[in-house]
C-alpha cells in the first residue's frame, strides 16, 4: 500500500513534534536519531539508521562517502 507524500510529511512531522515536546534540547544526537526511529516506526513508516549513500570522483566510486542518518 503506497502513502501520499503529503500523509508521509504529516506523520514526519507529528513524531518531530512529539520528539520535541517530550524530550526537549541537550541530548546526544544518537539519542534524537533513534527516537525518531522508533516514532517514525510507530506510525508505520519504514526506516533506516545511517546508510551508507556512495560517491563518485574521478570515475573513482567511495561506497562510504557519506551516510544519511535516515
Amino acid at each position: 500500500m503506497s502513502i501520499p507524500p503529503s500523509e508521509i510529511t504529516r506523520r514526519i512531522v507529528d513524531a518531530a513534534y512529539q520528539l520535541h515536546t517530550s524530550l526537549g534540547p541537550g541530548l546526544l544526537e544518537a539519542v534524537y536519531e533513534a527516537a525518531l526511529v522508533y516514532e517514525l516506526q510507530k506510525r508505520g513508516l519504514r526506516v533506516r539508521r545511517q546508510v551508507p549513500i556512495p560517491v563518485e570522483y574521478d570515475g573513482l566510486r567511495f561506497d562510504e562517502g557519506f551516510r544519511a542518518d535516515l
